[in-house]
C-alpha cells in the first residue's frame, strides 16, 4: 500500500478493505452481525489479537477503544478501530479464570490505560503489557475483586475507611538538579481531582505523569438492570459538559440495537443541541485559556457570551446544559417557530461579536507571545497517541465523524473541518475559534430547514437480546457508546468512551520543555474531562 507524506488517519484504508488486509497478513477473521451500528464487526481468535493490531497500525488505522463484557466462563473483549471512512469493531474472547490476551499497547500507545482498566475491572491479564500497574482500582477494592464481573454487587464491599492510595509508583526523577513537583489530586477551586507528577529542572518541565480515576463513579455497573430511559439519565451525566454528546451516543446504540428509526425532525434537533453544546464549551475554553496568561478581558467577554448562549438554551430546552433532552427514539422537546426565531437571532448576534473578538485575540501580540510555541504536540505524536477533536486538528489530524463517517442528519450538509499544523496552544485555541463559525453555519442550516413531523418514535422491547454501537462527534471529539439489551429491553452492559481517554495522554506528550508556570495554560488548552474518564 502506498503511503502519503502525511500518513494520517485519512490516508488509511477504507473500512471495506480491512478484512482482506487482515486475511492477507495471516489474521483470519469472521464477519459478524451481533453488534448493530455503523461499524463493520469482525471476530478474531485471541491468538491473533496483537497481530491484528500490528496490521492496523502499519496501515495508519487509528485505535479508538476497548472494553469487556462478562459472559461466564468467558470475558468478551471488543476493540474499535477507525479507518478512513468509518469504524471496525474487532471481537474476541478470553477465559475469565487465568485467561490472557496479547497486548495491543506496543502498536497503539492509546491502548495502555484502557487495557490496564480491563485488568482492574475484569481480571483479564495482558502478559506482555509494558506497564503492569493498576489504573482505576485506587485500593477501593481488593486485587482479587473485579467490579464488572456479574457476581460483583453494585454496592461493592466497602470498607469503613479506604486505604490511602499512597503507594502508586510514579516514574522517579533521577539526575543532578532534577526534582519532582506533585500537584493534586485535590486542586484549588472546584475542579475534579487528578494527580500530576512533574519532573523538572529549574522552571523547565522534563516529564509529566498523570494518575486519574479518583472520582470513579461505577457508571458501567450502575447501568446494569436499568431500562433505556434510566440508562439515558445516567449517560447524560457521564460528563456534564458533554451531556448531549453522551446521550446521543447512548441513544444511537440503543436505536441501532433494536432497529428503531428516528424521525428526521428529531435528528435535526439533536444536531442543533450538539452544535450549541460545542459553541458553549469552546467559548468557555477560549476565555479560560486567555485568563491563564492574565488576559482577563477575554475571560469576561467569552464568559458573557457563553452565559447569554446558555440562557437561550434554558429558555428553549429547559436546561442550561440541555440535559435529558435527547432520548431513545428522538428528543423530549420540540422547537416552536418562536423559538426558532429566538435561536436565529442569537446566531446573528453571536457571529457579529465573534467577528470583532476573534481577530483581536489572534493579533494581540502579548497574548500570542504566550500561546505560540507553548505545548507543541507534533502531528506524528498526535497520530501515535490517537488524539481526537480540536487537540488532533491543531496538530493537522483532520478526522471529524460529521464529515468523514457521517451519520444522520450530517450526511446532507457540508462540514468544514478547521486544522492547523503547528500543534501549539495558539493552534488549539484557533481551531476552537474556527469551529465556532462552522457550528454557527450548521445551526443556520438546521434551523432554516427544520423538517416537519414527529420528534419521537416509540421504543419497543426487542423480544430477543441485542447489541448496538453508537458513534457521535462530540465537541471534544469522537465519542463511543456500546449497549447490550436483554429481551425485555433491560440494560445488560453499557460502555461509554469519552474523547478524554485519548486526549489526556496528549497533555503528557506536549508538556516536555514547557515551563512550570505554563502548565495551567497547556492543561486548559487540552481540557480533558476528569468525569468523562473516571466513569
Amino acid at each position: 500500500m502506498t503511503k502519503s507524506v502525511h500518513q494520517g488517519q485519512l490516508e488509511s484504508p477504507v473500512v471495506d478493505s480491512i478484512p482482506a488486509l487482515l486475511n492477507e497478513a495471516g489474521v483470519p477473521t469472521t464477519e459478524m452481525s451481533t453488534v448493530k451500528g455503523a461499524a463493520r464487526v469482525l471476530s478474531v481468535d485471541s491468538r491473533f489479537w496483537a497481530k491484528a493490531a500490528a496490521v492496523m497500525a502499519e496501515n495508519y488505522v487509528r485505535w479508538a477503544a476497548v472494553w469487556g463484557e462478562h459472559a461466564s466462563p468467558d470475558v468478551l473483549v471488543k476493540a474499535v478501530f477507525a479507518a478512513r471512512d468509518g469504524h471496525v469493531l474487532l471481537c474476541t474472547s478470553v477465559q475469565e479464570t487465568g485467561g490472557a490476551l496479547p497486548s495491543q499497547t506496543p502498536f497503539f500507545p492509546a491502548a495502555n490505560r484502557p487495557e490496564r482498566t480491563l485488568q482492574d475491572m475484569f481480571g483479564i491479564r495482558f502478559a506482555d503489557h509494558p506497564d503492569q500497574r493498576r489504573w482505576l482500582r485506587h485500593l477501593a477494592w481488593s486485587e482479587d475483586q473485579f467490579p464488572l464481573r456479574k457476581e460483583f454487587p453494585l454496592a461493592g464491599t466497602p470498607q469503613r475507611d479506604t486505604p490511602p492510595d499512597c503507594e502508586y509508583t510514579f516514574i522517579p526523577a533521577e539526575g543532578e538538579g532534577l526534582y519532582e513537583i506533585p500537584v493534586g489530586p485535590v486542586h484549588a477551586g472546584i475542579i475534579e481531582p487528578g494527580h500530576f507528577r512533574f519532573s523538572a529542572m529549574g522552571e523547565d518541565i522534563l516529564n509529566l505523569e498523570q494518575h486519574l480515576g479518583y472520582v470513579h463513579k461505577g457508571i458501567e455497573k450502575c447501568a446494569e438492570g436499568r431500562d433505556v430511559q434510566g440508562l439515558l439519565r445516567l449517560a447524560a451525566r457521564v460528563s456534564g459538559d458533554s451531556t448531549v454528546t453522551h446521550s446521543w451516543a447512548a441513544c444511537q446504540a440503543c436505536e441501532n440495537a433494536v432497529g428503531l428509526t428516528v424521525p428526521d425532525r428529531a435528528l435535526a434537533i439533536r444536531a442543533i443541541l450538539s452544535e450549541r453544546e460545542r459553541i458553549a464549551n469552546h467559548m468557555g475554553d477560549i476565555g479560560a485559556c486567555c485568563n491563564d496568561v492574565g488576559f482577563a478581558f477575554a475571560l469576561v467577554q467569552f464568559g458573557r457570551l457563553r452565559e447569554l448562549w446558555q440562557r437561550d438554551s434554558a429558555t428553549v430546552f429547559g436546561h442550561r446544559f440541555m440535559m435529558d433532552v435527547v432520548t431513545v427514539g428522538g428528543v423530549t422537546r420540540d422547537i416552536s417557530p418562536e423559538h426558532v426565531a429566538l435561536l436565529q437571532k442569537a446566531i446573528v448576534q453571536l457571529r457579529k461579536e465573534l467577528n470583532e473578538l476573534i481577530p483581536m485575540l489572534c493579533e494581540y501580540p502579548s497574548l500570542q507571545d504566550r500561546f505560540r510555541t507553548t505545548g507543541i504536540l507534533s502531528p506524528h505524536v498526535a497520530r501515535t497517541i490517537g488524539a481526537l477533536g480540536y487537540v488532533a486538528r491543531a496538530s493537522h489530524e483532520g478526522w471529524d465523524m460529521r464529515r468523514d463517517a457521517a451519520y444522520a442528519p450530517y450526511q446532507g450538509v457540508t462540514v468544514t473541518v478547521p486544522t492547523c499544523k503547528d500543534g501549539d496552544t495558539a493552534c488549539r485555541v484557533r481551531v476552537r475559534a474556527d469551529e465556532l463559525f462552522v457550528s454557527l453555519d450548521l445551526l443556520d442550516h438546521f434551523l432554516s430547514t427544520l423538517p416537519a413531523g414527529k420528534i419521537n418514535a416509540p421504543f419497543q422491547p426487542p423480544q430477543t437480546a441485542c447489541c448496538g454501537l453508537g458513534l457521535v462527534e462530540g465537541w471534544r471529539g469522537e465519542t463511543i457508546a456500546y449497549v447490550h439489551l436483554d429481551k425485555n429491553g433491560t440494560v445488560a452492559r453499557y460502555f461509554p468512551r469519552d474523547a478524554s481517554w485519548l486526549n489526556w495522554p496528549a497533555l503528557e506528550a506536549l508538556i516536555g520543555g514547557v515551563i512550570v508556570p505554563d502548565f495551567p495554560l497547556c492543561n486548559k488548552s487540552v481540557n480533558g474531562s476528569y468525569s468523562g474518564h473516571d466513569v
